[in-house]
């Protein structure tokens, strides 16, 4: 009876064993804990200024070879004020002053990258993977393709920006496009004779970021389409 008792005490102990080795061999489950890492690893959402920067006037002929002659020399002067006055770095820090997590409905934590050298404008529908070499699970373009001061006649001074946003998955596949104008009327740019340049300049600056903002809002739109 001893011997009996004493076996299944042995059995006993053994169970046991086996039970502990098990809970002991449990790390290799940890794999899921990487994979849900990753997942919670910040998206990103890189940035590029516009490239082109254009003005147009058109007088009571409204348009065509003969007014484009007439107002070269002001559309010219006027690029040129465009140009300085919405260079790279201030069409990025103006796009960054703005609520873009709200805007664009960006994920928490979302990091931002700046490219401050514009990318070329006849690539910007033929490239349709990443812009960047990020490999970002997460990721996120809005490009800047162009600027567009006109004046006209009838309807007065306005700035028009042309913007895109791309979005990818985890591989080089768009998931989602928009691409699209905004546009605002100007009062004080180009500042005439005598006025002050830093109030027509900080106008430019201020439509640029309206601009940017109706174009959003037409964007969370589309979006919301797609949803349904």
């Amino acid at each position: 009876m001893r011997i009996l008792i004493s076996a299944t005490a042995i059995l006993a102990s053994s169970s046991l064993a086996a039970g502990a080795a098990a809970q002991t061999a449990a790390p290799p489950a940890a794999a899921p804990a990487v994979s849900a890492a990753a997942e919670a690893a910040p998206c990103e959402l890189h940035i590029w200024p516009a490239e082109r920067m254009s003005s147009i006037t058109t007088g009571w002929l409204g348009g065509g070879l003969i007014d484009a002659a007439i107002h070269s020399n002001k559309d010219a002067s006027n690029k040129a004020q465009l140009s300085s006055a919405l260079d790279s770095p201030t069409q990025i820090d103006a796009l960054q002053s703005l609520d873009l997590a709200k805007l664009l409905e960006l994920k928490p934590g979302t990091i931002v990258v700046r490219h401050e050298t514009p990318l070329e404008g006849k690539t910007m529908n033929k490239v349709t993977t990443r812009r960047s070499d990020s490999t970002a699970r997460c990721y996120r373009e809005l490009i800047v393709a162009d600027v567009f001061y006109q004046k006209a006649a009838i309807y007065g001074r306005s700035l028009r920006t042309l913007f895109m946003v791309r979005d990818f998955g985890d591989d080089q596949k768009i998931d989602f496009e928009y691409k699209a104008w905004g546009g605002n009327g100007l009062h004080h740019f180009p500042p005439a004779e005598g006025e002050d340049v830093t109030v027509g300049i900080n106008e430019l600056v201020d439509v640029f970021k309206h601009n940017f903002q109706e174009y959003a809002n037409n964007q969370r739109n589309r979006r919301a389409q797609r949803r349904r």
